[in-house]
């Protein structure tokens, strides 16, 4: 065993894993267990994990040390506990020969400015692609500008921890292969993270209607993100649908631990403290923003403006770890703005 010396962790690490296949088994087979054993002795202070398709589909994992002295060791088993799994476990898809690669050039020119792409690019003008099954040791940015400064990142980092391991449990006890458990799954989450967040129903709605439009804006003139084919698709699922949002949305709001499934429970629990922590640190005036006119950041000590501000990206990239694609995340939210809004017509009627 060799812990860290418990005076203060060391620097986050980030490594980029080029996986061309479903995340699970690197998740379940070589994640998971680095994790657990880097944690039984005593090396680990924090880890998360998201997924990303720049330069190639790939997993991004962040481990923080626990002090500075076993960086070198961490680093050492992260990189060995990979290349054995890439051994013995390789993606065999190629997405150069793929749609994907057409998708994943999409994304670039819709996401990355032209002054940004350069670096990015081949002699073709087209994304470069590492190779698969492949790592990179880089560093880790984190996003202050998105969740809210320096304090803003910290609380982000303690709640993708968790995120991380309610996907990792997910994907080792759940069907999730299947696309219907998949976005069950995810729906569910949604339900419990937007309502923890936002526990009045008008409000709620509009706010799952605008994270749709987000998306449907994002993505101009590809098709992509849909409406019509959502509508079609609503009546189908919209009956059950309702019933479980109504049921998810009294528990959350009750507060009472319980009467939810053990999954979901312990979500709603966390998102609940997710939600208390960030209310403390706006109120504070901890949590500080890019000014709209470009000049500076600006704290928004407002929790109405500052806590919907926040729950955008913590929702989005749980469901980047669940794999769930932006298509199918925008689709869900159309679906629960709906079914939120019908719900509240028949409670006033």
């Amino acid at each position: 065993m060799m812990a860290g010396d418990g005076s203060r962790a060391g620097a986050w690490q980030a490594t980029h894993i080029f996986y061309a296949a479903n995340p699970r088994p690197l998740l379940l087979q070589c994640i998971r267990p680095l994790i657990s054993d880097l944690e039984a002795d005593g090396l680990l202070a924090g880890y998360f994990f998201i997924n990303y398709w720049l330069q190639g589909p790939h997993v991004r994992l962040r481990l923080k040390p626990s002090s500075p002295s076993v960086e070198e060791e961490v680093r050492r088993r992260t990189e060995e506990a990979i290349d054995v799994f890439l051994a013995e476990r390789p993606a065999l898809y190629q997405v150069d020969s793929g749609f994907l690669r057409d998708f994943y050039n999409a994304l670039f020119k819709i996401e990355f400015p032209d002054a940004e792409r350069a670096t990015y690019m081949d002699e073709q003008g087209r994304m470069q692609l590492k190779p698969n099954n492949s790592r990179s040791a880089e560093p880790y940015e984190p996003e202050y500008a998105k969740y809210g400064g320096p304090a803003g990142i910290e609380l982000a980092e303690w709640h993708f921890r968790h995120s991380s391991d309610l996907v990792i449990e997910a994907f080792r006890t759940k069907n999730l292969h299947l696309r219907t458990v998949l976005l069950g799954t995810a729906a569910q989450l949604m339900m419990v993270m937007s309502g923890c967040f936002m526990p009045e129903d008008d409000r709620l709605a509009d706010y799952l209607e605008s994270y749709y439009q987000f998306w449907h804006t994002a993505f101009p003139d590809t098709g992509f993100i849909g409406t019509d084919e959502y509508d079609r698709n609503y009546a189908d699922v919209a009956p059950g649908l309702a019933r479980r949002f109504a049921h998810i949305r009294t528990a959350v709001i009750s507060g009472e631990p319980g009467r939810l499934p053990a999954f979901v429970d312990g979500w709603a629990a966390h998102c609940r403290e997710l939600r208390d922590r960030a209310h403390h640190l706006a109120v504070r005036g901890d949590l500080v923003f890019p000014a709209e006119d470009g000049g500076g950041v600006w704290p928004i000590t407002d929790p109405d403006h500052a806590l919907p501000r926040l729950l955008s990206p913590y929702m989005h990239m749980t469901n980047n770890r669940l794999h769930v694609t932006i298509r199918d995340e925008a689709y869900l939210s159309h679906l629960l703005t709906q079914v939120l809004r019908e719900s509240t017509v028949a409670t006033d009627a």
